[in-house]
């Protein structure tokens, strides 16, 4: 523990979180849903994964018909797929774990194959993703995206309205709470990010314009269950989706002033707010050191609860939070292949590699629900 007397491992409590330490599952995508619907390899993967007041955070789920663009994931937008989470919901709140539901919608990000009536998808804008990046089609394969159709003014409202319900919904079927994508060059970031977003409309131009659509969400879901309830996740600095800025620093303050000011509006605050550091840690030092700058403005202003992801290892988010740096400090990969990865990390265990070709693989054991606990009890409760 850090001279501050604070680590991973100090219990926090804020809002509607009361967490028995600071080690948060991130959402992860990990294509093994049938039909949309979660089954009984995610109540399997979910549970084992779980902490006694630890707090995970699903899978990217889609909010509506017109959202994926990656195979095999779950939605949260019908009757039987909210019928479906209880169970995976259940299993995580019987080994005492808190759940949250990302709601996601891809937006451009996207393909016909995944569009209803093989229809454009949807997006902020006209222009299509460029063909460096490849999006992963139904199947197994990898093809291009699709030309998107941007969304008229008058059918923003009507996709606002969508993670309204998918919040309900999520909150029907048991989730705690539910955090927004708003990063990644997803829907939400298309309308944020100006090497995407030219709208001519009151979503497009200026700053405060290209910050509407998601402050109509956040305010959406927040009068349906609760601003306490609702985590939110953006990143203005990566390049992910063919989604940058010229500005990221002035739009990530503009987004999080415009965030304060909601929570003073409606007296309550988010669960908390989610900012990765970029995906590729092998950049030049400058641009780390540029980083970093950024993200301790960010966290400055913030009046909140911080989740910091991406990267960091058991010795860095100790230090994180011994700083201040972040209230609290999400993990990935180091989850994927440990399903008992609180555990070790508190006891300084070693851990278990990943299998990055098994990540996005249909099987629903292989890479999945097969890595070993570090006892090699693979039924035993995951603990803290």
């Amino acid at each position: 523990m850090d001279s501050s007397g604070i680590d991973l491992f100090t219990p926090f409590k804020a809002g509607k979180l009361d967490l028995s330490h600071r080690v948060v599952m991130a959402p992860l995508t990990r294509c093994r849903a049938i039909c949309e619907l979660p089954n009984a390899a995610h109540v399997k993967y979910y549970s084992q994964r779980t902490t006694e007041g630890g707090l995970i955070i699903s899978e990217g789920t889609l909010i509506s018909n017109t959202a994926a663009g990656y195979p095999n994931t779950p939605g949260i937008y019908t009757d039987e797929q909210v019928e479906a989470w209880k169970k995976v919901i259940d299993a995580v709140h019987a080994k005492g774990g808190i759940f949250f539901c990302q709601l996601w919608h891809v937006g451009r990000a996207s393909n016909q194959d995944y569009q209803p009536g093989g229809a454009a998808p949807i997006s902020s804008t006209n222009r299509i993703l460029s063909d460096k990046f490849r999006p992963h089609l139904p199947g197994d394969s990898y093809g291009s995206f699709s030309k998107p159709q941007a969304l008229e003014t008058a059918e923003v409202g009507q996709v606002v309205e969508h993670y309204r319900q998918a919040a309900a919904n999520a909150i029907r079927a048991g989730f705690d709470g539910v955090e927004i994508h708003g990063a990644y060059g997803y829907l939400i970031d298309q309308f944020l990010k100006q090497s995407i977003n030219d709208r001519t409309d009151i979503y497009g131009g200026s700053t405060e314009n290209r910050c509407r659509f998601l402050l109509e969400i956040i305010r959406a879901v927040a009068d349906e269950i609760g601003l306490d309830r609702v985590g939110l996740k953006i990143q203005p600095e990566a390049e992910f989706n063919g989604a940058t800025d010229p500005d990221p620093l002035n739009l990530g303050l503009a987004i999080i002033e415009r965030v304060n000011a909601l929570q003073v509006e409606l007296g309550s605050s988010l669960s908390y707010l989610q900012l990765p550091r970029p995906w590729s840690m092998a950049r030049e030092e400058q641009k780390l050191e540029e980083s970093a700058r950024m993200h301790k403005a960010w966290r400055d202003v913030y009046r909140g609860v911080f989740m910091a992801v991406e990267g960091y290892t058991g010795e860095t988010g100790n230090k994180a939070v011994a700083d201040g740096a972040a209230d609290l400090v999400a993990f990935g990969r180091g989850f994927i292949s440990n399903p008992d990865f609180v555990h070790r990390l508190k006891n300084n265990a070693p851990l278990n590699p990943y299998s990055r070709e098994a990540f996005y693989s249909p099987d629903p054991v292989l890479g999945y629900t097969d890595y070993p606990f570090l006892d090699d009890a693979s039924e035993r409760t995951a603990r803290p």
